[in-house]
């Protein structure tokens, strides 16, 4: 008899959907998935049944053996379970829109992950991971819990420090398409050069070396930022020509939402010249998915639309589907993940997560050792990562004055009462979902 060979995807409902069923579908003969449940909650019931029946034709229409199961009922489908994976948003994209645009009205920074609207972002998903690693712990104990939830780092970190769940793996698909893009402006292959990572989620350098070990990062800044060439990576980062001189001194090539950084008066002219004539890049993406979800809704539809690129998120399902057959089979893959730091990188804590390069193992990621980062770097790694700490508290404990402190030591938001006018605002706004902070 068959060895059965559960996956759970909580968050089925979503429009990136179609990229992991694709994924699973690509790696069936090393991967081989008897069981895909598709969880949501009521509220995304009917993106459920549109997208469960679309990942339900491509599998018929692949010809494997797979049975695609939906459900709202999140403990029944995690029973003896091998594998989670979570691509929720608590509050969907309604929320986003309200972290995107009340920063924005103050004049700051709105985006889903970084900033006050990344704060929040974590506020409420924070909490739902947590329940759900409860379930875990009772339902599927043995299983590994995939998360590309934003803001992955911080909802990795939460797993880790506040669930007692070592078997987590946080993904972003940053680092998949910097090694595919980056490669083709060195003219080389990406299996014959060698990218470390280092950082955060959001917050990594790094750095490229070829199969012959000549150090190839320098080459590559000047392709990237000595040419006046757009290298777009990021949907919603529309120009990444960093200052030349910056990056050149940096000897490391930045993550694209180091523009929010390196380049905040640019990237905010941008936002709020954008945000007055079009709205939001949420209120863009909800008229996205619109149009993927009638696409989804043809019944001759088998297969993953070229359309579902414009979603942002490409090469989602190579994170997530290599990251679990890896782990699966102890295949070894080279990939970069955020998990628990132990000694990598040595500017930060030991027990916090961190963005890495890493071996995928049977037994989990294993990274490649980092060391110390340079001034340029550490200060803002360390101040991130303080702030993303502090986040994480304010989501479990429901403290205000936790919370201000995370809003005041972000470099995106303005500090005083102009932070704790938006942290109210925005408290009030997502009322809903934040029950801690309202006993």
């Amino acid at each position: 008899m068959r060895k059965s060979l559960k996956v759970v995807t909580i968050g089925g409902g979503s429009s990136y959907t179609p990229e992991l069923i694709e994924g699973f579908i690509k790696r069936y003969e090393e991967f081989p998935l008897t069981d895909l449940w598709l969880v949501d909650i009521e509220a995304g019931k009917e993106k459920l049944e549109i997208v469960g029946a679309m990942a339900q034709r491509m599998v018929k229409a692949a010809g494997i053996d797979c049975t695609v199961h939906l459900t709202l009922d999140r403990r029944e489908a995690l029973k003896n379970a091998d594998f989670v994976t979570t691509q929720l948003r608590a509050g969907q994209l309604s929320a986003r829109v309200l972290d995107e645009r009340i920063p924005l009205s103050h004049g700051m920074i709105g985006q889903e992950t970084n900033g006050a609207g990344g704060i929040f972002n974590a506020l409420r998903t924070v909490p739902v991971i947590l329940d759900i690693v409860e379930d875990m712990k009772e339902l599927c104990p043995d299983a590994w819990l995939i998360n590309f939830a934003n803001p992955a780092g911080m909802v990795t970190e939460a797993v880790l420090r506040y669930g007692n769940w070592p078997k987590v793996v946080g993904l972003c698909n940053i680092p998949v398409n910097a090694v595919v893009n980056e490669a083709e402006l060195l003219g080389e292959a990406p299996e014959k050069l060698f990218f470390q990572f280092a950082g955060i989620n959001h917050m990594h350098w790094h750095t490229v070396m070829d199969s012959k070990g000549v150090d190839r990062t320098d080459e590559l800044i000047k392709l990237m930022y000595g040419t006046g060439t757009n290298t777009e990576i990021v949907a919603n980062i529309k120009d990444n020509n960093l200052i030349f001189e910056q990056v050149e001194n940096l000897h490391m090539v930045p993550c694209p939402y180091h523009n929010y950084y390196y380049h905040t008066d640019k990237m905010l002219a941008e936002e709020l010249a954008d945000f007055e004539v079009n709205g939001t890049r949420a209120e863009k993406v909800k008229q996205i998915e619109a149009e993927l979800f009638a696409l989804y809704k043809d019944p001759q539809l088998d297969y993953k639309p070229k359309q579902l690129a414009e979603r942002g998120g490409a090469r989602y399902s190579e994170a997530a589907c290599e990251t679990i057959t890896s782990i699966y089979n102890d295949k070894r893959t080279t990939m970069t993940v955020s998990t628990r730091n132990n000694g990598t990188v040595k500017d930060l804590p030991d027990d916090c997560a961190v963005e890495v390069t890493c071996t995928l193992t049977g037994n989990g990621p294993v990274p490649y050792n980092f060391g110390s980062f340079k001034p340029q770097e550490r200060g803002l790694l360390q101040l991130m990562k303080a702030m993303e700490q502090l986040t994480i508290e304010a989501a479990v404990t429901g403290d205000r004055g936790t919370l201000l402190q995370a809003l005041t030591i972000n470099p995106l938001v303005t500090s005083g009462d102009v932070a704790k006018q938006v942290m109210e605002e925005m408290l009030e706004a997502h009322k809903e979902f934040l029950p801690a902070f309202f006993k």
